[in-house]
């Protein structure tokens, strides 16, 4: 299938690859960056078409993510997050999406989706307050969507929904300063007693057994696949890209190098580092394959308009954490071998090796858990999440 937006994107990848060091330094992804990757058409990629998006093949998405991760691991995260709400927007009221899209079909929305916020009901809708961690790329959206419990009589938790809101209602509190994918301008979002209308909160359990109220205005395939399955394979996609630009500046720098201790001679013509570049290819290849087989196997039976089976959304999250790890694997074997140059701050392989580490930690990458999930699948025992 033909890529569009991956040819006009790799037109862009110098200019962002020349930025990486500015955006890691800055803890922001620069607002040229965004402005030219809007132009680019990538925020549309997931975005309905009855709102002038593309509708795109989830994997072609997943694709553009990583080749932008592989010169830049904080811009490629930060596209991967915002790129990935106008997906979920469309399953929300259309009321909702008329108010973010209406005026601006650019509009671009962050997340945190913990489930700090705390929603008391009112006339026609809720109240809302909670502070959130972890939002990338907020400076350059103009909605957010955040994760909050629905508060009973007795003050108890009765509910877990997902609620959009708008710039006006929220205060960003600059505090990223982190080791690792520091240029995600991953900054805090608070609110204090904003009014949601009741448009504009999805409950999460609908999400999960593949329900939304935009479904009867978007009836597109894309929109008939699990979150589970899409926002994972977000989180994954560009800690894929981080490992494959590893590889590339790994090769380039390596491939000339004369060693200057262990004997000497072209670090090339060793036997152990011919090994490391084969580990660390092999485990790449096994990543995006089985990320890209399992979504565009789930996408199809959308586009057939079949039951998703639980078997199938179950290895998606077996996969997609495995592909973390086998990211992962890839970075650290070249980390290691190529000695002090990989140290120097800056370096692209010290980099990715950070943003990479960084991108694991997060819930979506809970290897364990999601293992789990499988196995218990397979020894016929229930599974119930909502990330599958």
């Amino acid at each position: 299938m033909s890529n569009e937006v991956l040819d006009a994107v790799r037109a862009l990848l110098p200019k962002i690859a020349e930025r990486a060091r500015s955006t890691d330094e800055d803890r922001r992804v620069p607002a040229e960056s965004i402005r030219e990757l809007v132009q680019a058409g990538v925020f549309r990629m997931l975005q309905p078409k009855r709102y002038g998006g593309v509708e795109s093949d989830p994997v072609s998405f997943y694709e553009v993510v990583r080749e932008i991760s592989a010169v830049c691991g904080s811009t490629g995260w930060t596209v991967a997050v915002l790129g990935v709400h106008p997906w979920q927007l469309a399953l929300f009221d259309e009321a909702a999406q008329d108010e973010v899209w209406g005026s601006d079909p650019d509009a671009l929305i962050s997340s945190s989706y913990a489930p700090v916020g705390r929603l008391v009901p009112t006339e026609g809708g809720y109240r809302l307050s909670g502070r959130w961690r972890f939002s990338s790329g907020c400076e350059h959206a103009s909605w957010a969507m955040v994760g909050g419990l629905v508060l009973g009589d007795q003050g108890k938790p009765v509910d877990f929904m997902t609620v959009l809101v708008p710039r006006s209602d929220y205060l960003i509190a600059d505090v990223w300063d982190v080791i690792g994918l520091r240029g995600t301008g991953s900054n805090d979002i608070i609110v204090e007693d904003a009014f949601v209308p009741a448009h504009r909160v999805m409950r999460n359990y609908e999400m999960a057994q593949l329900r939304g109220p935009g479904q009867k205005v978007n009836t597109g395939p894309l929109y008939r696949i699990p979150f589970g399955t899409v926002f994972t394979t977000t989180i994954t996609a560009p800690v894929i890209g981080m490992a494959v630009g590893c590889y590339r500046s790994y090769v380039t720098a390596m491939r000339d190098r004369v060693r200057l201790s262990l004997g000497g001679g072209r670090f090339a013509e060793d036997q152990f580092a011919q090994v490391a570049v084969a580990r660390a290819a092999s485990e790449i290849d096994a990543a995006i394959l089985q990320t890209d087989r399992n979504v565009r196997e789930m996408y199809e039976h959308a586009v057939r308009g079949e039951t998703i089976p639980v078997e199938l959304r179950l290895r998606v999250r077996r996969d997609q954490v495995r592909a973390t790890e086998r990211a992962l694997e890839a970075i650290d074997i070249l980390f290691k071998t190529a000695g002090g140059n990989s140290l120097s701050r800056g370096n692209p392989i010290e980099r990715a090796w950070r943003d990479a580490h960084a991108g694991s930690v997060h819930v979506a990458n809970d290897v364990e858990r999601a293992l789990a999930m499988y196995g218990k699948g397979e020894f016929g025992l229930a599974v119930e999440d909502n990330l599958i």
